[in-house]
C-alpha cells in the first residue's frame, strides 16, 4: 500500500510540474501582447502605445526621446549676439561669419543644399547678400512634393544709439533666437526623420532692410512653382510673456485657422492672439509676409515678444545674456510635435479663411 501511495505521488508531482510550466507561458505570452508597443513613422496617429506596468521594458522610437536643450540654443545666439558680429548688418563681414556659421551647421546636420549650395544670393545694391537655404526631403512618399517653410531672419542692424560706451546692437532676441530655434528644429528632424512632408529650412538676410531677403526667396520659389502648404517663421522667442494664457502669438491671428490647428495639434494652449501685433500690423513686418503674398497661403509668424515685454528692440542692450533660453526650449519643444503632425495629415488642413 505504501508502493502503492508513493508511485501515486510521484505522478502527481510530475503532472502539476507540467501544469504549472504550461501555466507560466500562458501568463508570459499575456503579458507579452499586452505590452506590445508599435510605432508607425510613415502615420504617427496609428500609434500604439500601452500603459506600462512596473516591469516592462518599453523601446521608443528616437523622436520621442530626443528634446531640444536650452544650453544648444544659447550656444547659438551666444555665438550670433557676440560683439565679434558687429550686429551682423547685411553686406557686413559680421553677417559673413553668421552666414558660414548657419552652412556648416547645416552641413553638420545632414541638411541637403536647396539651391546648388546652401547660399541663395541677391544683391542690394552693391552689396552682396545671402539666404541660407537647407532641405530635408519627406519620408511619406505620397506627402513628400509638399513643402513647409520654417524659417527665421539672422540679419540685424549692425549698430545703434551708443550707450555706456557700447554702440553695438547685437541682435539677441531679434532675431539669434528665432534662428537658434529653426537651426535646433533642423537638427531634430534631420536626425528623427519623424516628418512625412518636405521641409525647408531658411534663414532671411535683409530682413532689416525691408523684408528683401525673403521677397526674393518666395519669387524665385514661386516661379518654380513649388508646391508650398504653408510657411512658419520664428521672430523674437527669446522672452516669456509674464501674464497671457498661451506662450506664444501668431501674427495674422485672424486670416487662417493656424493658431486653432496648432493648438489642436499640441494639445494646450501654446499660441494665441496679441492685440498689440494686431495693432502694429506685425502680419506685414516679418519675412512670412513675402510668401503670404507670393502664394496667397497661410505664412505667418510665431513669436513671443510683442514689444510690450522687452525693452531691447533696436537697443545695444539686446544681448544674449537677457533671453530665457528654458522658456525658448519648451517653446521649440512644444512646437515639434506640432510641426511633425502637420506634415503627416492626409489633406492640407491649415488654410485661410474666406473674405
Amino acid at each position: 500500500m505504501k508502493q502503492v501511495f508513493l508511485s501515486l505521488s510521484k505522478i502527481l508531482k510530475k503532472r502539476m510540474k507540467h501544469f504549472l510550466t504550461l501555466l507560466s507561458f500562458i501568463f508570459l505570452f499575456i503579458a507579452c501582447k499586452s505590452t506590445t508597443v508599435v510605432m508607425n513613422n510613415e502615420d504617427p496617429s496609428q500609434n500604439v502605445i500601452p500603459s506600462p506596468s512596473k516591469n516592462d521594458v518599453i523601446m521608443t522610437s528616437s523622436s520621442s526621446s530626443k528634446t531640444i536643450t536650452s544650453l544648444e540654443l544659447k550656444e547659438t545666439v551666444e555665438f550670433l549676439a557676440s560683439d565679434a558680429l558687429k550686429g551682423r548688418n547685411t553686406g557686413s563681414e559680421g553677417i559673413e561669419h553668421a552666414a558660414s556659421f548657419i552652412e556648416k551647421k547645416f552641413k553638420n546636420f545632414k541638411l541637403k543644399p536647396y539651391f546648388e549650395t546652401y547660399r541663395d544670393s541677391f544683391k542690394i545694391g552693391d552689396k552682396n547678400a545671402y539666404n541660407i537655404v537647407g532641405f530635408l526631403e519627406g519620408h511619406d512618399k505620397n506627402l513628400k512634393e509638399e513643402v513647409i517653410i520654417i524659417g527665421a531672419h539672422y540679419d540685424h542692424i549692425g549698430y545703434g544709439k551708443v550707450v555706456a560706451n557700447d554702440s553695438i546692437a547685437n541682435g539677441a532676441n531679434d532675431n539669434a533666437s528665432g534662428t537658434s530655434g529653426v537651426l535646433a528644429m533642423s537638427k531634430y528632424f534631420s536626425e528623427t526623420k519623424s516628418h512625412g512632408r518636405s521641409l525647408m529650412f531658411v534663414l532671411f538676410s535683409a530682413e532689416e532692410m525691408g523684408l528683401l531677403g525673403s521677397k526674393h526667396l518666395a519669387e524665385k520659389l514661386k516661379l518654380e512653382n513649388i508646391d508650398l502648404y504653408t510657411m512658419l517663421n520664428f521672430e523674437m522667442i527669446g522672452v516669456p510673456f509674464p501674464d497671457r494664457d498661451y506662450v506664444a502669438f501668431v501674427t495674422g491671428y485672424d486670416i487662417s485657422n493656424m493658431a486653432l490647428k496648432i493648438n489642436d495639434y499640441a494639445g494646450s494652449n501654446l499660441v494665441g492672439l496679441s492685440e498689440i501685433a494686431k495693432q502694429y500690423q506685425l502680419f506685414k513686418a516679418s519675412d512670412n509676409h513675402p510668401f503670404y503674398e507670393a502664394f496667397k497661403l497661410p505664412c505667418q509668424t510665431i513669436a513671443s515678444c510683442d514689444l510690450s515685454n522687452y525693452d531691447y528692440y533696436h537697443h545695444v542692450g539686446d544681448e544674449a545674456d537677457q533671453l530665457d533660453y528654458n522658456h525658448m526650449a519648451s517653446l521649440i519643444n512644444k512646437m515639434l510635435p506640432v510641426i511633425e503632425k502637420m506634415s503627416h495629415t492626409p489633406t492640407k488642413e491649415i488654410v485661410l479663411y474666406e473674405e
